[in-house]
């Protein structure tokens, strides 16, 4: 980053435009909470320029630091150069405690020996610097160099096909011999690939290079919740005044990042994991074989050619030259054949702004895999309304009674299989680990030796338990833990039972194509011959694939196997062929083997002869992990937590297989604290981080943070006043007070009463009306009864659009592929509806309903895919509908026990009692993540309606907003709110078919 602004004044800041005053203010207050080093609370309203305020004011923070920095390395250089004493961190001082009572001569040989150490690693860091610096300004500039390696790369893939093509020439002059002489000489020697020792020392996980070595600069840390986020904010970082001179790297996972197809199509996450570091290991292996033995080798095919260390390094540099997002990092990776995904971890020291999701910050073995040290850095975490819930998740685990029998039977079956092998310390491991299965399996009512989905559960329910408890309850308290979780991480137990699935596979499918060839054979007349010379070799094979399909999948279950469509008609041909084998073995007894009815017995292929697979979904099929022992690892080490922080969560199903074991972590602050311990300075942003009571007492202060420390920032929106009209109505058009509660909401006279009001909004409001339910369930009850009582084609008058047939009014679906759905019609109704006074369309669509439809009603649900990262702006929501208040289930095993926990754990605050505390910060948080939907930029207006006299509780009120709760009305009537509102759109300068209905709008009671 450029330097020249080393002057500047802090609150002047580079920005792209002229920023708003509360810009000013945002980047202001940031740039003193990270000099300060604070925890900082900072929340600032979606269509407020946040993402450039936190840009500009972070980087212009980092941009000063590095050059306070600088001029005070160069002071420390010019007193140790002209021989003066140049002061050290930590001088000892005559009459310290490390001075004292030495002489004076011991005292000043010490400090002398301080001030040089310092001088000298001030030069060591200058050298690196310059360095680094020379050699991106080369890559940048030198276009010769930057496309040297592209170069090299092109001409290796000529090699490649120049082998290719004379192959195929002797193949065909030759004959086969020749080809078989090339195959062992010439094409070993060609496609041996070269390594530097560099790269030997990469393979060997050696850290002795300078580039292996390179310290972490000082940093900033953003990390957001998805990746379409983090893609925004690296844009955004782009068109700001520091995206021409930032070092930027993007990380992701390698579900986002891999280049390689043969991974890729794997689909699902933990299967892409499991491959890669599958693939590093056979390479790592190779490599050290080629040194034990001396041979060179040709490069196996389960190598990952884009895993090479000077082609990653070559990407390291591209991406610290020039800001790339996932997309452009992704390209730049098929291009260059470099892994991004290591290739972007290899430029986290360099980088000054390292842009990552959630998880691979909050999760410290993440954290740690990828290289990330937080050691005086700065974190921002962005759009953190729902920071407590994510470190929840994050190190919570769950794991089903299906996963626990079929791990304990892969682990099992390894075990006895290669028992000889195994040294006794492997042995006793294995064996604790079985244990643990055993146990775990029984504390659902089950045997690991038995079918779990056959095995019936005689006592169903939710039970929760502490650690302790539920570890002297299974018998498992006198194993340690810690030590197995260790063994896991070390022996690499999981990812070597999954290598042994591959091999099953292939067996798999070798005798498949071998079923194949015999029909072909019967086909042609040949199968009498054929069947009988080739049974005992067959049924030798069927022997093993018999022994490797029982080692992963003999209870079948949802964590077993990974099967398609595909796949399951192989076992379908399969079955045919060991039927027919079967048949033929009956006639001649000499053949029988006594593996054939036991393999066809098997649960693979069901207990009807018919092969097992998965359910498959509506969307697609499911691709599921294939290795449950990886499950259960994430469970033992939750297990490690202190019993104070977590709870044991049986849940008892129809059958051992449904039921699970789950760990819910109560103390999410237990894993936040090393960040905030850590960390220079911590910033915690969002556009609603209101109520903000949470991040502070359950969070930071729970982590150790000093209340000193923390500060708390919030400005209010670039709007007009007279933009947004928030109003809390009392009652309906009847005079029906509104109070949603589970006793009151699911009768008549309140359905009734919301579809009344519904029906009035939509008669004088313009556009697109979003309406918040509590749940999926309520939404539809209410559906359900304004279709019978005709209240819905009402509706539909003004409000219409036909998304299927029979469906009126839009709904939020559950399956988030029908979302982008339903809201492209959504969106085209109202386009056609702002068009309907002129439009041939409108004129028809308005002749349909009887009326003018004014356009289009979206019924969805706090918490749903809607309620977050979905932007109602303009004419898409010019009216919010909150209906109720969204309280959490008070009947959730889980929210008791938090609330039990609080309870127990911190003080009342403000005469009310943490529980209590919770639930409404639950609720107001849903509510102010989804009435934020409508206002998105400056120039936006909208209306938002809180159905529900309980929001004028002060407890409640306060927790709104500020700049929504600055210019709430509360209305106790209808009558007033309904003038209000006509009032209010009546002032928009709006199509001429909106106008023209707003002096016609009536309160209708219905």
């Amino acid at each position: 980053m450029e330097s020249g602004a080393a002057g500047l004044v802090p609150g002047r800041f580079p920005f792209p435009y002229a920023p708003y005053r509360i810009q000013e203010q945002f980047m202001e207050a940031l740039y003193g909470a990270l000099e300060a080093g604070r925890v900082g609370i900072f929340e600032s309203p979606t269509g407020t320029g946040k993402s450039l305020s936190l840009i500009c004011g972070a980087l212009s923070w980092l941009r000063d630091w590095e050059e306070k920095r600088r001029q005070e390395e160069e002071r420390l250089l010019a007193l140790g150069a002209g021989g003066q004493e140049a002061p050290s961190p930590q001088q000892a001082r005559p009459g310290s405690a490390d001075t004292a009572g030495q002489p004076d001569w011991v005292t000043a040989f010490v400090q002398k020996k301080e001030e040089r150490d310092v001088v000298n690693r001030l030069k060591e860091e200058q050298i690196r610097r310059k360095k680094r610096e020379d050699r991106l300004e080369k890559i940048q500039h030198n276009v010769q160099l930057k496309y040297a390696a592209k170069r090299k790369r092109c001409e290796e893939d000529e090699a490649k096909r120049l082998l290719q093509l004379s192959k195929e020439a002797l193949s065909q002059g030759a004959g086969e011999s020749a080809l078989d002489q090339l195959d062992h000489s010439e094409e070993e020697l060609i496609l041996a690939e070269y390594e530097s020792d560099d790269e030997k020392k990469m393979v060997s996980g050696l850290e002795e290079g300078d580039d292996l070595e390179e310290e972490h600069v000082t940093k900033i840390y953003y990390c957001s919740r998805t990746h379409s986020q983090l893609s925004q904010f690296v844009h955004e970082v782009k068109k700001s005044p520091f995206g021409k001179n930032i070092r930027l790297v993007s990380l992701g996972s390698r579900q986002n990042l891999c280049v390689n197809e043969e991974v890729r199509h794997l689909g699902a996450l933990q299967l892409i994991n499991d491959r890669c570091m599958e693939m590093q290991k056979n390479k790592h292996e190779k490599k050290s074989n080629e040194e034990n033995e001396g041979k060179k080798r040709r490069v196996s095919r389960a190598m990952c050619p884009f895993y090479s260390f000077e082609q990653m390094q070559f990407l390291r540099d591209e991406v610290l030259v020039e800001v790339k997002d996932i997309e452009q990092l992704v390209s730049l990776g098929r291009e260059t054949k470099a892994c991004p995904y290591y290739g972007s971890r290899f430029a986290i020291p360099a980088a000054q702004l390292v842009v990552l999701p959630y998880q691979m910050l909050l999760h410290e073995p993440t954290r740690n895999a990828a290289g990330i040290k937080l050691k005086d850095q700065v974190v921002i975490i962005d759009e953190a309304h729902n920071l407590i819930d994510t470190i929840t998740c994050i190190h919570s685990a769950e794991v089903s009674g299906s996963q626990l029998c079929c791990a304990h039977s892969q682990l099992l079956q390894y075990m006895e299989r290669y028992r000889k092998h195994l040294k006794a310390k492997n042995l006793m491991y294995i064996k604790q680990i079985l244990y643990l299965l055993e146990q775990f399996v029984a504390m659902l009512g089950g045997n690991v030796n038995q079918n779990p989905g056959c095995q019936a559960v005689s006592q169903t329910g939710t039970v929760l338990k502490s650690i302790n408890d539920f570890l002297f309850q299974s018998q498992t308290d006198n194993i340690n833990l810690f030590k197995v979780q260790r063994y896991c991480e070390k022996s690499l137990i999981s990812r070597k039972v999954l290598a042994l699935r591959f091999h099953g596979q292939q067996c798999s499918n070798a005798v498949s194509h071998l079923q194949f060839e015999m029909e072909d054979a019967a086909a042609d007349g040949e199968l009498v011959f054929s069947i009988v010379f080739c049974k005992q070799t067959v049924l030798v094979i069927l022997a093993f694939v018999w022994q490797l399909l029982g080692f992963v999948e003999r209870y079948g279950g949802p964590a077993s196997a990974v099967k398609t469509s595909k796949e399951n008609q192989k076992l379908t041909g399969l079955q045919d062929f060991l039927l027919t084998l079967q048949q033929g073995s009956d006639k001649e007894s000499e053949f029988k083997h006594p593996l054939l009815p036991k393999l066809l017995a098997s649960p693979i292929f069901g207990p009807a002869g018919t092969p097992q697979s998965p359910p498959v979904e509506a969307e697609h099929d499911q691709l599921r992990t294939s290795s449950p022992l990886m499950q259960i690892e994430g469970f033992l080490s939750a297990l490690t937590n202190a019993n104070q922080d977590g709870r044991v969560i049986l849940n008892r199903q129809g059958t051992v297989g449904q039921s699970s074991l789950k760990f819910l972590l109560l103390n999410p602050a237990v894993h936040f604290a090393k960040v905030v311990e850590e960390c220079r300075a911590v910033i915690i942003a969002g556009g609603t981080m209101q109520p903000v009571a949470d991040f502070r007492e359950q969070l930071l202060c729970r982590a150790g943070v000093d209340p000193a420390r923390i500060v708390e920032f919030s400005c209010g929106h670039v709007i007009p006043p007279e933009n947004i009209l928030p109003i809390i109505l009392c009652s309906g058009p009847s005079n029906q007070q509104l109070e949603f509660t589970y006793q009151t909401r699911d009768l008549p006279q309140m359905m009734d009463e919301t579809g009344r009001i519904l029906y009035n909004l939509c008669n004088v409001i313009p556009g697109g009306v979003v309406c918040f339910f509590p749940s999926y369930e309520y939404e539809k009850q209410v559906y359900r009864h304004w279709e019978k009582t005709g209240l819905l084609s009402r509706l539909a008058s003004k409000k219409k659009v036909i998304v299927q047939p029979g469906q009126l009014i839009f709904q939020e679906p559950k399956k988030a592929n029908q979302v982008e759905q339903v809201l492209v019609e959504y969106a085209k109704c109202i386009k056609v509806s702002r068009q309907s006074s002129g439009s041939v369309e409108g004129q028809r669509c308005c002749s349909q309903t009887g009326g003018q439809m004014t356009g289009a009603l979206l019924l969805s649900v706090v918490g749903g895919k809607m309620s977050e990262g979905i932007n109602f702006s303009d004419d898409l929501g010019r009216c919010v509908i909150m209906v109720g208040m969204p309280y959490p289930n008070m009947r959730s095993p889980e929210l008791q026990e938090k609330m039990t926990w609080l309870d127990k754990t911190m003080p009342r605050a403000s005469g009310q009692a943490p529980s209590r505390v919770l639930i409404e910060n639950l609720c107001m948080k849903a509510v102010n993540q989804s009435i934020g939907r409508a206002i998105r930029h400056q120039k936006d207006f909208a209306s938002i309606l809180l159905l529900d006299h309980r929001y004028t509780r002060p407890a409640i009120f306060n927790k709104l907003p500020q700049w929504i709760r600055e210019r709430t009305q509360v209305k106790p009537a209808f009558g007033s709110a309904f003038a209000e509102l006509r009032k209010s759109k009546a002032k928009d300068k709006l199509p001429g078919f909106v106008c023209s209905q707003f002096h016609r709008g009536k309160l209708d009671t219905l």
